[in-house]
């Protein structure tokens, strides 16, 4: 039996390049594509998702358009132009979802190498707790520090490195969005935002491959992750 496709996908694209040498991380090649590109592939392979709606700077819309078609993206509804802030871009996105999508699902789409399998379990998860988030623990010892003095070593198996998709209920979100408008809070995560009127959120565990495109290495790095995985599928 096929899985319902209850999900809208909001892609931010929308940052700066300050940390890539003024190149657009999400238009950079990698393996048959692009950063953009395997990111919406993953979303397209995921049943759960019905619909995709990348939010860019406007002088990056027809190339994203270009990437989806050449990719064999069907699930694109629109790419819109995002705001100042994270926040606000993700606002920006709200406004293209259609009516009839109940689950919502945030990504980053500077992270390429998300799995379609990953995507649909924070999906189901968020179904049964309002909202869930991917995100792998912390390997290293932790230390927090004040005028470079450690005032505390947080316990480690309690630490985890939160990624994305982060996934709600729509009716949840909207909930936190309207409660953040009321307050003039602005966040930098959507878990936080939820997290701010008292909804806990659910940390599906998902793979160190999943990470963020930042700074010019790490578009060596996710070539090399992707080369192993399919190595891998050939060898499966």
């Amino acid at each position: 039996m096929s899985a319902i496709a209850d999900t809208s996908a909001i892609l931010v694209c929308a940052g700066n390049a300050t940390r890539m040498q003024g190149k657009n991380k999400i238009l950079l090649p990698l393996g048959d594509t692009t950063v953009i590109g395997m990111a919406m592939r993953a979303f397209e392979q995921c049943e759960r998702v019905a619909e995709l709606i990348v939010v860019a700077r406007p002088a990056d819309h027809d190339a994203i358009r270009e990437t989806a078609e050449k990719a064999g993206i069907t699930k694109l509804h629109a790419v819109v132009e995002g705001g100042s802030t994270r926040q606000e871009s993700v606002m920006c996105g709200l406004h293209a979802l259609s009516k009839t999508t109940t689950m919502l699902a945030i990504h980053d789409g500077a992270r390429p190498l998300v799995l379609p399998a990953q995507i649909a379990q924070v999906i189901q998860d968020a179904l049964v707790f309002g909202g869930a988030t991917l995100g792998v623990p912390v390997k290293d010892t932790i230390k927090v520090v004040n005028d470079n003095l450690i005032v505390d070593t947080p316990y480690r198996p309690h630490l985890y490195i939160t990624q994305t998709p982060q996934v709600f209920k729509r009716q949840l979100y909207f909930e936190a969005v309207t409660f953040a408008r009321e307050h003039g809070l602005d966040f930098t995560d959507d878990c936080q935002l939820v997290e701010a009127i008292n909804h806990k959120i659910y940390m599906t565990t998902g793979d160190y491959t999943n990470l963020k495109i930042t700074t010019p290495e790490d578009i060596a790095i996710a070539e090399i992750l992707l080369k192993r995985r399919e190595k891998e599928e050939t060898i499966c």
